[in-house]
């Protein structure tokens, strides 16, 4: 089986922990400090979108703690935004979900996470499926 990291994701003490003999601690850390650039750079519109646009919107999909835990995240630091991206979430299975949320979004300045444990969720394989060729379409001209 795959060793369950997120508690050394959240060990903001750095006091070690021991995964096959090995302290993860370094690279955990090294992780979160790529993240917080790639943050940062989408934020401040350095990072573009394959147009050389600034990204305006970022959508997560995924279903249950994928999305739930992101949202919750999302919702409670809203107050001490400075700006950025708008955030989108889609979760639902039902096409009209995902359908009206691509609908109000520019391809070219619309960055899609796609947020699984294992990539092998129906739910979130069938949103991306349906997220990557919309686009597609739009990336072909």
């Amino acid at each position: 089986g795959r060793a369950v990291l997120h508690v050394a994701l959240r060990n903001r003490s750095n006091t070690p922990i021991v995964v096959g003999g090995k302290d993860v601690m370094p690279e955990v850390n090294k992780v979160l400090e790529k993240m917080k650039g790639f943050c940062h750079r989408v934020r401040s519109g350095e990072w573009k979108g394959y147009t050389g646009k600034a990204i305006t919107d970022v959508v997560n999909v995924g279903i249950g703690g994928s999305d739930l835990g992101p949202l919750m995240v999302t919702e409670a630091l809203k107050p001490y935004s400075k700006g950025g991206p708008r955030v989108w979430f889609v979760s639902n299975i039902d096409g009209t979900h995902i359908a009206k949320t691509l609908a109000q979004l520019n391809a070219e300045t619309t960055l899609f996470i796609i947020a699984s444990k294992t990539f092998t969720t129906q739910e979130t394989i069938t949103n991306a499926e349906s997220a990557k060729a919309c686009f597609l379409e739009h990336a072909k001209d």
